[in-house]
């Protein structure tokens, strides 16, 4: 992945009445690349992609797409796909992808040709003359990406791409994203589905209360931190966790379970105190801290400071 930068996001400031939304916020997104932008709710992500979409326009600050500052042309050399879905319900749905396709400058010859293309591709081919009312939730996703994707922009914005998908349908999207990446596109991705950032994105930039509170290249930030979560599988009594010297959190999820140790603190200790317990440890890993956790130790430690 070359230097070359996609999106320049510098100082922007918006504010909603007496609302500021985001503040003095600025983050590069490299050509080529996958970027997240994380956040929770009400933090400002929707905000700031309105602002790169040019649907809405920053108080302070600018904002650069692929070299230039942001005109009314820039939007058709952009894919969004909106968190809360933007289709014609009643049109049928290979006439709305057409018709969206032809907002993006594309003619009516063409676009047919690559609607039809993309509904073969995501299994929607038998559905082309329903209406778009008549799809399941997922479906109707699938049509919102084909709209997102289908004039082959440069640049696409995908806002909570994955939801109504089941796992399938979600795994095809995410090879589509990942081949679209290959073939030079730039994607911005927010989510707040952490395993598809933590497998998908280069960097990440996370976002509470308007304000960066972290942003770089994901593997660099993960590595900074260090391995300080050992993952288990075990057998027996979980009493052996229970040393507060040692642990500072842990997190069941089943069959595995994730604790975080504190400074300095020494993983051996915790699997001696399971041998000595006679606990049968099937699985003990030393791993960096998933980005889930990352997320909530920087959401409430702003949200404490």
């Amino acid at each position: 992945m070359g230097n070359n930068v996609a999106i320049n996001v510098t100082g922007v400031t918006k504010r909603f009445d007496e609302v500021l939304a985001v503040s003095n916020l600025s983050l590069r997104v490299n050509a080529g690349s996958v970027f997240g932008l994380l956040g929770p709710n009400g933090a400002g992500k929707t905000t700031t992609l309105r602002m790169i979409l040019r649907i809405t326009v920053p108080d302070e600050g600018s904002i650069q797409m692929l070299g230039q500052p942001l005109t009314e042309s820039s939007q058709d050399r952009i894919g969004y796909l909106p968190e809360e879905r933007g289709l014609y319900t009643r049109m049928k749905v290979r006439d709305v992808l057409v018709f969206l396709a032809g907002l993006k400058g594309l003619e009516d010859d063409d676009a047919g040709r690559r609607v039809d293309e993309w509904l073969e591709r995501l299994e929607l081919r038998s559905w082309a003359a329903n209406k778009v009312i008549d799809l399941s939730k997922g479906m109707q996703q699938k049509v919102q990406f084909i709209a997102a994707v289908v004039h082959r922009p440069p640049v696409l914005i995908l806002d909570e791409p994955f939801t109504g998908l089941d796992p399938v349908n979600a795994g095809i999207i995410k090879d589509i994203m990942l081949d679209l990446r290959k073939q030079g596109a730039t994607i911005i991705l927010s989510t707040h589905r952490m395993e598809q950032v933590e497998m998908m994105c280069d960097s990440i930039c996370l976002i509470n209360k308007g304000q960066s509170v972290l942003d770089g290249e994901l593997a660099a930030i993960k590595r900074s931190y260090g391995k300080n979560t050992v993952r288990l599988e075990y057998e027996g009594d979980a009493s052996f966790l229970d040393q507060p010297d040692l642990v500072a959190a842990i997190n069941h999820f089943g069959a595995v379970t994730e604790v975080k140790l504190r400074a300095n603190a020494d993983a051996q200790e915790i699997l001696k105190a399971a041998v000595a317990r006679g606990v049968r440890i099937n699985r003990f890993e030393l791993v960096e801290p998933p980005l889930n956790d990352i997320f909530i130790e920087k959401v409430q430690g702003v949200a404490h400071a």
